[in-house]
């Protein structure tokens, strides 16, 4: 339906006529050019001579055409899938065969009558159906979630869901999609007759352990129909292939719903990523044995920094600080005194001088070893530090003072520090802690030092540094002007019954000390070490010329190595100023990584491994939930149906009053002008006109 409208007021289509009213008349009312001509002749081109100046006209008044557009469009209907493996379990081939078939014959009948659409969810949402029941978890709230993101502002008729009801990772779809304004009719697949199984149904353990620390796991165990029976809990280790037990555990069945918990403590031997094989002797007469096994890995760290307290002599700060550092499980701890020292220090990565050099031990032997292992290090100065040896030993601060006298000081927190972040507690709490006891004298930090701690003397902020750090040839650096910091700790814990702001600020303080810069050239990074079989694999890497600027010219590969000693070749993709890799999806298994590039002549090479994981969420539940599926149904206004009556689903949407086609209405409006149609009677009335004129004489 076409209407036309003006821009103008309607009554001024009267002006228009008459001007071409008057244009007619005074081309033809005194013309004698046609007077031997018939009468009609002048009068037909009087008319179109009207007709095509008024039109003309008319369209000086800019009208528009509208248009009202009615498009009738279906109901959308979604037909979902559950495509994780627990759906195939209780199928064999001639009744998959037949699901497939009514499936199919069910989606035909909807089309015919509905716009629809056909999904398959399980690791992921996915459009199209495929019945391959490979996907290893089910997120049935991933597919409502979906499915309102996509069809909220449309006119979704129903949703129909296939599956066994079972969910293995997101929220109870129940409440997943409270939004959704559409029946649910859910398909019930699957057994809910629970079978003689014996299932490990769930194991806790830590991702990361140290190496030679203790770790525990905690296992889960679940029996159906299996009272009398007896089992045998083994932990073995799986490598190259090789799989060793570890430790078993015996296990009665005493009735048929049976669950227990059993912890098996192991020791972390071998660093890098270990993998472990939970696994229960089979039970005569059971369903089936996929549920009772699991893989896990451990990622087992050779991290720990070896820290050498080392003192002039008994003082309570050496235990403060000990236990302060000690939270960290990073950090192996030695307290000894110079005149006890039995240790090499060389083998050490950050050292702590408690008051040294001293007044009667200048420790030269000691800061020979650390100036040629470069090792980082932190001084704390007291009253028995010799002053004048300390200034020639560092290069952060000036101290002039005799060492005799002593002054009270309090902290507080620099403004402009930058090294590293605190707690703002830290600044708000410190200045009101108890104070320590600093040399008296001058205190004049260095250039290239950043100051964390400044002193209060009393009630005045001095410039004076408390705790400072800086380099030197690439050696960091730390020094603490004062004795005393037993007390910080002693008083947190009065305050606030927990050490956490002086804790905070010493391990901080020794992390970025002891922490060692990487200055390889080439360096190739992956997101985790342990990831699922489901999970792609991401490798990042990045290239710096001898400025340590970034660059990525040269082409960079690297080669994945699995247990058998198979290799997987690939090249990095060149993105911004670095590198990045999507190598896909890699079987269960241990592997290692090995980046290389060429840049400057030079082979740089980056090692490296990881691990993938089998996912076995759908094994260890094997007994479909038609409870859920009910509820979900009533919820949302639909019912649940059984696979042999699947067909009967299109008549159950259709008598639902609510699943109805909408009509849609759209107003287009266009410009007169712009219509071809009005260019072409124009010309075709002016050419007219000059062709009567040209044939009768009129030129």
């Amino acid at each position: 339906m076409e209407n036309i409208t003006f821009q103008y007021p309607t009554w001024y289509i009267l002006f228009c006529a008459l001007l071409g009213l008057v244009v007619a008349l005074v081309l033809y009312y005194k013309d004698k050019t046609f007077k031997d001509q018939a009468t009609w002749l002048k009068g037909l081109m009087s008319a179109i001579r009207f007709s095509a100046v008024t039109l003309l006209a008319m369209l000086l008044l800019s009208p528009l055409l509208k248009s009202l557009i009615t498009e009738i469009k279906k109901p959308v209907v979604v037909l979902a899938q559950d495509q994780s493996e627990s759906v195939l379990a209780d199928m064999d081939s001639v009744q998959l065969s037949a699901y497939k078939q009514s499936f199919k014959a069910l989606g035909d009948e909807l089309r015919k009558d509905y716009d629809l659409k056909e999904y398959a969810f399980g690791n992921k949402v996915r459009e199209g159906v495929d019945f391959e029941f490979t996907d290893k978890v089910s997120n049935m709230s991933e597919l409502l979630k979906n499915l309102y993101d996509l069809y909220s502002n449309q006119n979704l008729g129903a949703i129909v869901l296939a599956s066994d009801g079972i969910y293995n990772e997101g929220s109870n779809p129940i409440y997943a999609g409270a939004k959704l304004a559409a029946p649910i009719y859910t398909i019930a697949l699957g057994d809910t007759i629970p079978k003689k199984d014996l299932v490990l149904k769930r194991v806790f353990h830590n991702k990361i352990a140290y190496l030679d620390d203790k770790f525990s796991i905690q296992i889960d165990i679940n029996a159906q129909n299996c009272a009398g029976g007896n089992t045998t809990l083994n932990v073995s280790s799986v490598e190259n292939g090789r799989t060793n037990v570890i430790e078993k555990v015996p296990i009665s069945i005493k009735k048929n719903d049976f669950f227990t918990t059993k912890e098996v403590i192991l020791d972390a031997k071998k660093s890098g990523v270990q993998r472990y094989r939970i696994s229960l002797n089979k039970i005569a007469g059971e369903v089936t044995t996929v549920n009772n096994n699991q893989d896990i890995f451990v990622d087992v760290l050779d991290a720990r920094q070896k820290i050498l307290i080392l003192a002039h002599s008994p003082h309570p700060d050496l235990s403060a600080i000990k236990q302060m550092i000690s939270t960290n499980k990073n950090y192996e701890v030695t307290t000894t005194y110079i005149d006890q020292l039995k240790v090499d220090v060389g083998s050490y990565d950050f050292v702590i001088l408690h008051q040294l050099p001293s007044k009667t031990n200048d420790a030269a032997a000691v800061l020979n070893t650390l100036y040629e292992k470069s090792i980082p290090r932190l001084y704390i100065v007291g009253m028995q530090s010799d002053i004048a040896k300390f200034g020639k030993i560092q290069p952060l601060l000036d101290l002039r003072s005799d060492g005799r006298n002593a002054n009270d000081v309090q902290a507080k927190v620099a403004d402009n520090f930058s090294l590293f972040t605190l707690d703002e507690r830290i600044a708000n709490e410190l200045p009101k802690f108890a104070p320590l006891t600093a040399p008296f004298g001058e205190f004049v930090d260095n250039a290239n030092t950043q100051v964390l701690l400044y002193q209060r003397i009393g009630k005045i902020d001095t410039k004076y540094p408390l705790l400072l750090f800086g380099e030197q040839n690439n050696i960091k650096m730390g020094v603490l002007c004062a004795e005393g910091i037993w007390k910080w700790r002693l008083f947190d814990f009065l305050q606030h019954e927990n050490h956490d702001i002086v804790e905070e600020l010493i391990s901080k303080s020794v992390q970025y000390l002891s922490l060692k810069e990487d200055k390889r050239k080439f360096r190739v990074s992956v997101n985790k070490n342990i990831f699922k079989e489901n999970e792609e694999i991401y490798f990042d890497a990045e290239l710096y010329n001898n400025s340590y600027e970034l660059i990525n010219d040269p082409d960079a590969s690297i080669t994945i190595t699995n247990d058998d000693k198979k290799d997987f070749n690939f090249t990095f993709n060149k993105k911004n100023k670095a590198y990045s890799l999507n190598a896909g999806f890699f079987p269960v298994g241990n592997y290692k990584f090995r980046g290389t590039v060429m840049s400057g002549g030079e082979q740089l090479v980056y090692n490296g491994q990881f691990s993938v994981k089998p996912v076995q969420l759908e094994v260890f539940e094997t007994t479909a939930d038609h409870g859920l599926l009910r509820l979900l149904s009533e919820k949302y206004g639909g019912s649940m149906v059984y696979p042999s009556n699947l067909t009967s689903v299109g008549a159950l949407i259709k008598a639902k009053e609510t699943v109805k086609p909408t009509i849609y209405q759209t107003s287009k409006t266009r410009s007169l002008i712009n219509v071809k149609w009005i260019f072409f009677a124009l010309f075709g009335l002016l050419v007219v006109e000059w062709f009567l004129r040209r044939y009768f004489g009129g030129y």
